[in-house]
């Protein structure tokens, strides 16, 4: 039955084919520009480890002085590196890690290659099993390796296959700030989105291609990028970086995988908290967070407020576009009054009329989809263009792209139900005798 209806939809179509193009124009911009910012939406709230990121969680302590103080404000959103390395000691996760970003100068030994300026990362050895970096070659330091300030490097995929070729370069040294390191890993492709880990740097950038214990980086002071919030006068031998420092600059993470593990830990940050103010390095009252991926990312408002509003506004004018076409569907079945009238008193039931008409409806919102996907793929290409760090991930792929096919077509059913109805309720009798 279903074919047959399809067939009657088709010659439908050829005997109104302005009111079809009307129609199918209609649904395919609505659904396009629907599609272009959901997809956009779609990238930039994505679960960036998809089944690990529940059991991964980002700390938060208030070690500001009263200077300032509101009751209730949010702590800190990095850690001082006091706090860092002792958490870090005392390790009541399963995994945890601390780091912050950098930048260093990279010293080729690859002819005709110039000295180049790259992103890196210093952190500690739970970085890697604890957010699933893939290797492709070699393995990620220990922490031995911290605690001996190794000169021993990771490094990405694209870097290596800028020196090296794409080859296996563990073993092989490379000069970095004018300091000789052994590669001992080489990460295979890795780019969560958002790049959560860090989120005071490029949120939607690409991962540094250069991984360097913190220790060994603080050991020949390497420079550090991100943000950084003092609140008193420093005084340490290594500035505003030392560990005595009373500034916040380092992003902590801590695996914890039972929903115990996970109370327990955020009462050993409170009683942490509690010891550090009765020794005098806390003054405020205990504040602190626990935050797992997604509620820190949107704890931090990942995704821009201007794209949400786009959201809004694109699937506003899908509504309009889907009202528009109400109307010309309901002129359409209508002035088939008299052939509706016809099969009725044929035996067609109205059961059968409604059907028809749906798949008449729904075939239109096909057609409006294949359209619809090509105008979307326009809308994403002039995302790409903008200045945005978001906009080279605006690309459609296979879920969004069933999302344009199945969007498409529930909207031009749910467009059809009411011309539907009324065309079903044609009265054979009066249609009869009209002719």
């Amino acid at each position: 039955m279903f074919t047959y209806y399809l067939d009657l939809a088709v010659r439908s179509f050829r005997r109104n084919r302005v009111l079809t193009a009307l129609m199918v124009l209609a649904i395919a911009l609505g659904i396009g520009a629907a599609m272009t910012t959901l997809t956009v939406f779609h990238v930039l709230s994505g679960d960036p480890l998809p089944g690990k990121s529940h059991t991964l969680f980002y700390p938060q302590l208030d070690p500001r002085s009263m200077n300032g103080y509101t009751p209730g404000d949010e702590p800190e959103s990095q850690m001082t590196r006091f706090d860092a390395e002792a958490l870090l000691r005392e390790a009541r996760g399963d995994r945890q890690a601390f780091m912050t970003g950098g930048g260093v100068a990279i010293e080729p030994q690859k002819a005709g290659l110039d000295p180049f300026n790259i992103e890196s990362r210093y952190t500690t050895a739970d970085f890697f099993p604890m957010f699933e970096v893939p290797l492709a070659f070699g393995r990620s330091w220990t922490a031995e390796d911290d605690a001996g300030r190794s000169r021993v490097v990771v490094i990405g995929q694209e870097l290596n296959e800028r020196l090296f070729g794409g080859a296996d370069s563990t073993g092989r040294e490379l000069r970095i700030d004018q300091t000789a390191f052994r590669i001992i890993g080489v990460m295979d492709e890795w780019r969560p989105t958002p790049r959560f880990y860090d989120l005071t740097n490029d949120r939607f950038g690409g991962v540094e291609q250069v991984f360097i214990p913190f220790s060994t980086a603080r050991d020949l002071d390497m420079g550090t990028s991100g943000n950084m919030n003092c609140w008193d006068s420093v005084d340490d031998p290594e500035g505003e970086r030392g560990v005595n420092a009373p500034c916040s600059w380092l992003q902590y993470w801590v695996e914890l995988d039972t929903p115990e593990k996970v109370d327990d830990y955020r009462a050993y940050l409170s009683n942490y908290s509690d010891q550090q103010r009765a020794a005098g390095r806390y003054e405020r009252p205990s504040n602190v967070r626990l935050y797992d991926v997604m509620g820190w990312l949107d704890n931090q408002n990942v995704v821009p407020s201007d794209v949400r509003m786009q959201v809004w506004l694109a699937f506003g004018f899908l509504l309009v576009c889907l009202i528009n076409t109400v109307g010309l569907l309901l002129a359409k079945f209508l002035r088939r009054s008299s052939e509706i009238g016809v099969r009725r008193a044929l035996g067609a039931s109205r059961g059968s009329i409604f059907a028809q008409c749906l798949v008449e409806a729904g075939t239109v919102g096909l057609a409006g989809g294949v359209l619809g996907l090509g105008l979307a793929l326009l809308g994403l290409w002039a995302v790409r263009q903008q200045p945005a760090s978001y906009a080279e991930l605006a690309r459609l792929d296979p879920a969004m792209l069933l999302t344009t096919f199945a969007l498409a077509i529930v909207a031009s059913l749910l467009a059809g139900l009411l011309p539907a109805w009324r065309a079903c309720q044609v009265t054979p009798a009066i249609q009869l005798k009209s002719q």
